[in-house]
C-alpha cells in the first residue's frame, strides 16, 4: 500500500489523554494523505472508496517515540551493567564511541542498530551520534533509507573525555558542527538534525556560547542530559559555580527550552528551582527508567512530572538501557514509580499503565507535533501487532491485551507499521 490514504481494520487502542486509553475491537482507523480522520465502527461515506487493510483480530496502536537514544552504543548494549554512570562511561562507552572515527565500523554497527529500529515499535526518535561527521551523515543516510522520522545529533565535547574522543577547541567543535548542518542540509526528508552538547561536563562555556549562536541562526532543537547521577551533579557544581542549578548551566546560554526545542534526559535529581524552570520554558523530560536503574543515579519522580504538566516521554537510553524498544520502557516506568513508591516518597502514586502509554506515545510523540494518537488530525504513525503468541484461554479486553502487550511483546510480533501514513513494511 502505498498510498497515504487508507483505512485499517483491527482492534485499535489510543491515549486521549494521560488516564484515558481509548479502545474499538473491529474499529476503522482513516488515513487521509497521512494523517488521522479518526476512529469509526464503520467506515463513513465520504471515506468508503479508500482501500481498506484488513487486520482482524490484530493490535493497532500508535507508534511509539524513542526520545533519548544513543546509536553507537548499540553494540554493546548489556556490557558494563554492574558499574555508576561515570565509570562507566569511561570504561566502557567512550572507548566504544572512539571506534566511529573508522567508517567501515560505523557502516556495520548503524546497519545493525538501524534495522533493528526498523523491525520494533518505534516509528521516531531522538538520537545521539557520536563527535565524527562523516559517521553521523552516515547515520542519517541509514535512517531516512528507513522511513523512520527521526532527529540525529553531532555530539560535541571539547572536555571532560579521553583525548581520542574529545573536539580540539570550541572553536573547531563549532565549526565542525557547522559543516555537518550545511552537509546535511536539504538533504533528508524524514532526517532532521538537532544539536547536542553531551553534557555539562562535556563542553566548555565558550562551546555552549557558541552552540547557543548556532541554534539561534538554524533555529534548531537541542537535546543533553540533565541531573541524573549525584557524580555527575557535582561535577556541574564544581564546573559551573555560578549556576543556581543544573539546568540552569544551560539556560544561560539559551539552551534550555523557549525558542530552543529542548529535550533533557533523565532529571532524575532535579530540584523544585530545576523543575520550574523546565515547565516554564517547555522543557521535555526524556524519562529513562532502565538506566537509571541500570547505572545506579535512581528513579526520576516521573508521576509528578506527568501529574504536574510537565512534558514527558520515555527513552530507552540505549546503552545505559539494554532494549530499544519503549513498550519495553512503559514495562519499566511502571516497576520503577513503584519501587520508588514504596521505598522512597510515598506521596507520588506509582505510574499506571494508561500514564505510561501515553508517555510513550503521545507525551513523546508531541515533541514532533501532532504524534501519538489516533484522534483525528495527528499524523498516522501505526504499529500493528500479532499478539496471538500471547494468546490465553480467558477472554481479555482490548485494554488488558494493550497491557500484556506492554509487559510481553517482542519485536517479532510487530508485523506491521506505518510512519506518516507511508508503509515501511
Amino acid at each position: 500500500m502505498s498510498n497515504t490514504s487508507f483505512i485499517l481494520r483491527g482492534d485499535l487502542c489510543w491515549s486521549t489523554s494521560p488516564d484515558q486509553v481509548e479502545a474499538m475491537r473491529n474499529g476503522y482507523l482513516v488515513s487521509v494523505d497521512g494523517v488521522s480522520r479518526g476512529v469509526f465502527q464503520e467506515v463513513p461515506e465520504e471515506y468508503t472508496h479508500l482501500p481498506v487493510a484488513d487486520c482482524a483480530g490484530k493490535l493497532i496502536v500508535p507508534g511509539l517515540t524513542d526520545l533519548h537514544v544513543h546509536a553507537p552504543q548499540y553494540a554493546f548494549r548489556g556490557l558494563g551493567m554492574d558499574l555508576e554512570l561515570l565509570e562507566w562511561l569511561d570504561t566502557v562507552t567512550f572507548p566504544e564511541e572512539a571506534r566511529y572515527a573508522g567508517l567501515d565500523y560505523a557502516r556495520a554497527a548503524y546497519r545493525k542498530f538501524v534495522e533493528d529500529l526498523r523491525r520494533g515499535p518505534n516509528t521516531r526518535a531522538c538520537i545521539f551520534a557520536t563527535l565524527h561527521t562523516p559517521a553521523t551523515v552516515l547515520l542519517m543516510d541509514l535512517l531516512e533509507e528507513s522511513g523512520l522520522i527521526t532527529l540525529v545529533g553531532k555530539v560535541n565535547m571539547d572536555r571532560g573525555s579521553p583525548d581520542n574522543l574529545r573536539e580540539e577547541s570550541a572553536d573547531s567543535s563549532a565549526r565542525e558542527t557547522l559543516a555537518w548542518l550545511e552537509s546535511s542540509a536539504d538533504r533528508y526528508t524524514r532526517t532532521g538534525a538537532i544539536l547536542t552538547p553531551r553534557f555539562i561536563p562535556s563542553c566548555t562555556d565558550e562551546l555552549m556560547t557558541r552552540l547557543g549562536e548556532l541554534q539561534r541562526e538554524y533555529r534548531l532543537p537541542v537535546q543533553s542530559h540533565l541531573s541524573e547521577n549525584a557524580g555527575e551533579v557535582a561535577w556541574v557544581r564544581e564546573l559551573c559555580p555560578n549556576s543556581k542549578f543544573y539546568g540552569d548551566a544551560y539556560d544561560q546560554f539559551g539552551l534550555f527550552g523557549g525558542d530552543a526545542p529542548t529535550i533533557m534526559a533523565h532529571c532524575v535529581l532535579s530540584g523544585e528551582a530545576e523543575q520550574e524552570l523546565m515547565k516554564v520554558r517547555g522543557v521535555y523530560i526524556a524519562h529513562c527508567p532502565a538506566s537509571n536503574m541500570n547505572l545506579s543515579s535512581g528513579v526520576a519522580p516521573a508521576g509528578k512530572y506527568l501529574r504536574e504538566g510537565q512534558r514527558i516521554g520515555l527513552g530507552s537510553d540505549i546503552a545505559g538501557g539494554t532494549h530499544g524498544s519503549i513498550f519495553r520502557a512503559m514495562s519499566d516506568a511502571i516497576q520503577a514509580s513503584k519501587l520508588r513508591w514504596r521505598l522512597q516518597d510515598q506521596s507520588i502514586k506509582p505510574l499506571t499503565t494508561a500514564e505510561a502509554f501515553y508517555m510513550g506515545t503521545v507525551g513523546g510523540g508531541s515533541f514532533f507535533g501532532k504524534v501519538g494518537s489516533f484522534e483525528p488530525g495527528y499524523e498516522l504513525d501505526a504499529v500493528i501487532l500479532d499478539d496471538g503468541r500471547l494468546s490465553t484461554p480467558r477472554e481479555l479486553t482490548l485494554t488488558q491485551r494493550l497491557e500484556r502487550t506492554i509487559y510481553l511483546s517482542e519485536d517479532r510480533d510487530v508485523v506491521g507499521k506505518f510512519v506518516q501514513g507511508r508503509r515501511v513494511f
